[in-house]
């Protein structure tokens, strides 16, 4: 691995996993495992057992040292850049018209470029070239199927946006979907919106596609949470944004001059949980309500305040502790503040990720290493899920509870990993040396992560299959951490 200078953003980010705070200065050269760990952006799960006894004194002093930060003005919301690396062999080709538009002037969007931009960034489709297209028939004509086959297209989009007769500055998008083999219409609709909602209307329209022809709800009309960070050392901004899956529409939820880490989103598709250092002296987890912009602090005990992660239904939290000693995972009831302790050992217990309302899967390092375990929400003895490799961490669970992806380390870099809960079937999908922080689109169809390239942080996304990849980059050369992706919005 290529040796780089840390600075204190970078031993912070390393450590986000846990809340685990060390410094490289605490270390012996011999302590491989764990400068791996640090470089690779892992926790502090390969301390020694002499060292652990030292975390929280090590926690404190390596706050002190990050939160000595100058505040900075908000920098511009960067659009992130989306870049498809790789395809799907058999991706299917679909012609999409561009919209007819009734009103006068330009079209106020172009419907058919976002729908025709989110098909083909899903590695499944192959949308025809427009100066390829043998005709341009809008919103009710009759396609004439023989000649969009020989143009080589299954299938045919065709759509229309017409001013609202009934609300003031709005539109009605419509749009038909057509089989050209079967030479049969599919599915088609109208509906109303306004000036704010049209990219969003277009999104709503490839999930439909999406869905319609391979069985699946689509996901693009989600969002996905990120970290940005900007800045020189010791001279670092970090904002929360939030952004469509297409990388349009940045929103900063939180900007601060002190590390934001673990954002994670509740069913909902509203309220989003993380951890903030703004205190100087004392982390703290959050709930930020995203449509109104009102966050609550829900939890900041001594110590370790780390890893929230939601229950199914809304109401708990899953996070990391160590107010009484040794990091552990703790359910906080929402509401109420109820507090109660899950695990209760002397390893290191952290990232505990929801499999349904009533189970867990979380990272420990009581087999010796960092290896994925599950446990009752309730308590009780926790059991090892995964053995590949010696380096386990980060779990998310896909939206039907049936598969874990994860960190996975085995000696040649840090890629992304997933295993299959009923039949142990583990596989690597990622070829990276730096990949981390997985999180499933809602649909479970792709995996976003953090990664690095060129020496920054930016985003991949790879389908289960690993046939499709995706790099995701800000704009503005800003690096770009700890993504999470919506659920469906309620």
């Amino acid at each position: 691995m290529t040796r780089r200078t840390l600075d204190t953003d970078d031993l912070y980010f390393k450590a986000r996993m846990s809340g685990f705070l060390s410094t490289l200065q605490t270390l012996k050269p011999s302590a491989r495992g764990l400068v791996h760990a640090l470089l690779r952006g892992r926790f502090g799960s390969l301390l020694p057992t002499a060292a652990r006894r030292h975390l929280s004194a090590l926690s404190s002093a390596l706050v002190s040292v990050l939160l000595l930060f100058s505040v900075m003005s908000s920098p511009a919301r960067a659009v992130i850049e989306i870049e498809i690396t790789q395809g799907g062999e058999n991706a299917i080709p679909i012609a999409i018209v561009p919209f007819g538009w009734s009103g006068s002037g330009e079209a106020p969007e172009d419907i058919a470029g976002i729908v025709d931009a989110d098909l083909q960034r899903s590695g499944n489709f192959a949308p025809l070239n427009r100066q390829d297209l043998v005709a341009n028939p809008v919103s009710g004509d009759v396609p004439r199927y023989a000649n969009w086959r020989l143009s080589g297209a299954d299938f045919l989009l065709i759509g229309g946006i017409k001013p609202s007769a009934t609300s003031a500055g709005g539109y009605v998008v419509e749009f038909q979907l057509y089989d050209v083999l079967q030479q049969s219409l599919m599915t088609g609709f109208s509906f109303q919106v306004t000036d704010q909602t049209l990219r969003s209307a277009a999104h709503q329209i490839s999930d439909e596609v999406y869905e319609e022809i391979l069985g699946i709800p689509g996901a693009f009309n989600t969002q996905i949470a990120f970290v940005s960070v900007s800045g020189v050392v010791g001279d670092r901004t970090y904002q929360l944004q939030l952004a469509d899956a297409d990388g349009e529409n940045p929103q900063a939820m939180l900007t601060s001059p002190r590390p934001i880490l673990s954002p994670a989103w509740a069913p909902d598709g509203i309220r989003i949980a993380y951890v903030s250092f703004e205190n100087r002296t004392q982390s703290a987890i959050y709930v930020q309500d995203r449509e109104q912009g009102s966050r609550v602090k829900v939890i900041s005990r001594a110590g370790i305040n780390g890893a929230p992660s939601w229950s199914p239904d809304g109401t708990r939290l899953a996070v990391t502790l160590s107010f009484e000693g040794n990091p552990d995972i703790y359910i906080l009831q929402i509401d109420s503040g109820e507090l109660r302790r899950v695990t209760d050992s002397d390893a290191i217990d952290t990232e505990p990720v929801w499999l349904d309302d009533d189970n867990l899967v979380f990272t420990s390092d009581r087999s010796g290493g960092p290896q994925l375990y599950e446990v009752s929400a309730r308590g009780g003895r926790a059991s090892r899920l995964t053995f590949e490799g010696n380096y386990n961490t980060s779990a998310t669970v896909s939206p039907d509870g049936s598969t874990v992806a994860f960190v996975h380390g085995a000696g040649s870099g840090f890629q992304i990993g997933m295993i299959d809960r009923s039949s142990g079937l583990f596989q690597t999908l990622t070829q990276g040396t730096l990949d981390e922080s997985p999180s499933f689109s809602p649909n479970g169809q792709m995996i976003i992560y953090a990664t690095e390239k060129n020496g920054r942080g930016t985003l991949g996304a790879v389908s289960l299959d690993g046939s499709v990849v995706q790099s995701l980059s800000l704009d503005d050369g800003g690096s770009v951490r700890e993504p999470a992706w919506s659920p469906y919005s309620e």
